[in-house]
């Protein structure tokens, strides 16, 4: 058990915050336009994925071919997204884009994932906003209600178990579970019948 910091100890000062040299990508016209196609068309309850995978390239985002985006999903900046062929992004899942994420092809992100590129520097008085790319590498997978975090790798056919949390880069090939996520064992492809 820690002990707790000596009463002296300054609490942070929100009042302070800076975002440092964060820039949001585009004009805020952009982004709040974004807000609203995403809000009635993106994120809504329509089915299918044509739709969703041309307004996202409309906005700025890389989506490859016969890329399924299932209905609830969410993406902060669409001019941060990258999504290759065949991948698949499931219901209600969450972009939070502050910072790039690459999802190559053939990568499923289950229901209920959240993939986070920002986070807050606990150490300074102000909070301060810190951000870092997500990388999913080919044949990834997110399981449901499984999280993300900044600056972490899932490398080639890795597995981040259902409800797990990858604060840290994942090795390929490895299925992990956990919070936060250890390794659990190998992931091996059968061959094709």
């Amino acid at each position: 058990m820690l002990a707790p910091p000596p009463p002296e100890q300054p609490v942070p000062d929100l009042g302070v915050y800076t975002a440092g040299s964060f820039t949001r990508g585009r004009p805020a016209i952009v982004e709040l336009l974004w807000i609203v196609v995403q809000a009635i068309f993106v994120s809504s309850a329509l089915p299918g994925s044509a739709h969703r995978r041309f307004l996202l390239r409309l906005f700025g985002a890389s989506i490859g071919a016969r890329v399924v985006l299932k209905p609830g999903i969410r993406v902060k900046f669409p001019w941060r997204l990258t999504i290759g062929d065949n991948s698949w992004i499931g219901e209600h899942a969450w972009i939070d884009n502050l910072a790039q994420v690459s999802i190559a092809g053939d990568c499923c992100v289950s229901q209920g994932a959240y993939l986070c590129t920002g986070s807050h520097d606990w150490s300074r008085p102000g909070f301060d906003l810190i951000t870092g790319p997500i990388v999913l590498e080919p044949g990834a997978w997110v399981a449901a209600r499984a999280s993300v975090g900044p600056n972490v790798t899932l490398g080639r056919g890795a597995v981040l178990g259902l409800g797990s949390t990858a604060t840290r880069d994942l090795n390929p090939w490895t299925v992990y579970a956990g919070v936060p996520a250890i390794a659990v064992r190998t992931r091996n492809i059968s061959p094709k019948n």
